[in-house]
């Protein structure tokens, strides 16, 4: 079994099989995991903000929450989040073709 010690080892997959095989055969170095892994208090730690969107946005945004019993909010940080890793993921990929 393969063990990764940085994330940046981990490659970008274009279908989901790979993605399976690949961690079917790799783990996670244990430094990694508990590196990675946030202390109770961050996790519970958030800030509010503004967001101004518009009436009709909101709504369709509501209505797909509702669609997979999510709370709206909750719902827009999950795609938040899960664009802000597409984007670093993207920026290591970048960097590691340029050679940074």
């Amino acid at each position: 079994m393969n063990v990764i010690s940085s994330w940046d080892e981990v490659p970008l997959f274009d279908r989901e099989e790979a993605e399976a095989a690949y961690w079917a055969e790799t783990r996670l170095d244990m430094r990694l995991m508990e590196s990675s892994a946030a202390p109770n208090n961050e996790l519970a730690e958030s800030v509010t903000i503004s967001l101004r969107i518009d009436p009709r946005m909101l709504a369709r945004i509501k209505r797909i929450a509702r669609s997979r019993y999510l709370n709206y909010q909750s719902m827009m940080k999950q795609w938040i989040s899960e664009r802000m890793e597409l984007e670093l993921r993207e920026n290591r990929s970048l960097r590691s073709q340029n050679g940074i």
